[in-house]
């Protein structure tokens, strides 16, 4: 009589692959993608090289994993902002998104794309790429968004969707830049205001 042995369990990662890539993410968020050595990345994450490689592939992958992450949680805002009823609502849900998110308590300040984006050298290339990818759809959505706003009178014939779109996301990259170098949160939802304030009349 053959005994047949059942296939081997794996054995389990012992450790919170969830809580390790929210800490992945947010030392990518402080240090940018170069700046994120594999040592920072782990000694957050509490696990070792291997059961990085293992559990999320190499550092680019680790980071398109962490990206995503941000832009599903902190960066929600750009896709929620889309579904308000009004141009100018749009508008202000994106705005005012970007600060909270610039600005989230027991978070690195600023935002993850420009951190990731502003400065590197051939190895941060794709991601650089990636997240040019991230910011021309975000943009591509609201020109179509505010192409919509137009056609349904909304917004004037006169208005350029692509250019209040730019003009949008200039604002929300400001207020990011503003926000990593210390400005708090009152002051840029002050600066929002003033920008809401020039919204251009139906």
């Amino acid at each position: 009589m053959t005994i047949r042995r059942s296939a081997p369990v794996g054995r389990p990662r012992g450790f919170d692959a969830d809580k390790a890539l929210e800490n992945a993410m947010r030392v990518f968020w402080e240090h940018g993608y170069e700046g994120a050595s594999l040592t920072d990345l782990t000694e957050a994450m509490g696990i070792n090289r291997t059961s990085m490689y293992a559990a999320f592939g190499n550092k680019e992958e680790l980071f398109r994993k962490a990206w995503a992450r941000y832009a599903a949680g902190p960066a929600a805002y750009g896709a929620e902002s889309l579904v308000e009823p009004t141009a100018r609502q749009v508008a202000a849900v994106f705005l005012h998104g970007a600060v909270r998110s610039a600005t989230l308590p027991g978070y690195p300040t600023g935002c993850l794309s420009l951190r990731a984006s502003l400065i590197g050298g051939d190895d941060g290339q794709a991601i650089r790429e990636l997240l040019a990818v991230s910011r021309q759809e975000t943009r591509t959505q609201l020109t179509k968004r505010f192409e919509r706003a137009v056609e349904e009178g909304d917004l004037s014939r006169e208005t350029d969707p692509a250019l209040l779109a730019r003009f949008i996301m200039t604002i929300a990259n400001g207020v990011a830049v503003q926000a990593a170098g210390g400005a708090d949160r009152a002051d840029l939802e002050l600066v929002v205001d003033a920008a809401l304030r020039n919204w251009p009349p139906v």
